[in-house]
């Protein structure tokens, strides 16, 4: 029964992007991704203690590298969100990081059921339709390019998650964290180090002098709080759900996400909905009842 555990990570999901979306147009794209690791791994450490579980070279090793793959989609997508609208990159990376999970699975020896099949199906055509008919701006070259390296990212990410030892806790997502934190912490510094002033010329009183600086810059620390919280909490629930269900199944649920970044943008910045938006909402709730009652 993971689609009751998947679909609220997918809200979760949908709520982490939508608030590093925006901090990632506030700041540089490197100290976002950075920031939300950090929040990210400061909420997990409770839950690691009270979930417990057995530690393992096979927690940590498969915890590392879906860290490293998870970080790298996280990079590129909220580099995706930076460059152009939100619409660009989200269906695109959906699609994938949902795709790969389930042809893998099958080919591990899943079978889902042909309801479970056709309700997948109709969720993958409310990914694509999320944000069809949204302007694409500058980023209409580079977007799809980055949401199929995002999409790559998240779907080894899923698939590592799900190869873990079903008694190892939470282990695999901290050493994940554990993992990623310094190396982009390390990126970041260098990101957005000052650059050398030329003599007689003054710096720009808005340039940062350092992560924590942009960290701390109105604005953009909530969205932090808000993004890597929110992430953290659905990185958990989809670990449960995979323990609890198919893996193609739970990361098909859970790459619903773009359609909460639809609805956050239209109540939130008050973006117009199309016609297929709200069509795809309405596909995304049909397809979540189907998987719920063919599950």
């Amino acid at each position: 029964m993971s689609v009751p555990i998947a679909l609220p990570a997918a809200l979760a999901y949908g709520i982490a992007d939508f608030a590093g979306g925006i901090a990632s147009r506030r700041a540089p794209v490197l100290a976002v991704t950075a920031g939300v690791q950090v929040v990210g791994l400061v909420a997990l450490l409770p839950f690691v203690v009270l979930v417990g579980g057995a530690p393992s070279a096979a927690a940590f090793g498969l915890g590392a590298a879906g860290g490293l793959a998870g970080a790298a989609g996280l990079l590129l997508y909220l580099r995706g969100l930076a460059v152009g609208p939100m619409g660009v990159v989200a269906p695109l990376s959906a699609v994938v990081g949902a795709g790969l999970p389930l042809l893998i699975g099958i080919a591990g020896g899943e079978r889902p059921s042909a309801l479970t099949l056709f309700a997948i199906v109709v969720a993958l055509v409310a990914i694509l339709l999320a944000n069809a008919g949204t302007a694409r701006g500058r980023g209409a070259r580079t977007g799809p390019l980055l949401a199929l390296g995002a999409g790559v990212g998240f779907a080894l990410f899923f698939v590592a998650l799900d190869a873990t030892p079903q008694d190892c806790g939470l282990w695999p997502l901290l050493v994940g964290r554990l993992t990623t934190v310094p190396l982009l912490t390390i990126l970041a510094l260098g990101a957005v180090r000052r650059t050398p002033v030329p003599a007689g010329r003054m710096a720009a009183p808005d340039r940062p002098d350092s992560v924590l600086d942009v960290w701390l810059r109105a604005g953009v620390t909530r969205l932090l709080l808000v993004s890597g919280v929110f992430d953290t909490g659905a990185n958990v629930l989809f670990l449960v759900a995979t323990r609890t269900g198919d893996l193609g199944v739970s990361a098909v649920v859970v790459s619903l996400y773009p359609v909460i970044v639809v609805l956050l943008a239209r109540f939130v910045l008050r973006e117009r909905l199309t016609g297929m938006q709200i069509g795809s909402a309405g596909l995304a709730l049909g397809a979540s009842v189907l998987l719920a009652v063919s599950s």
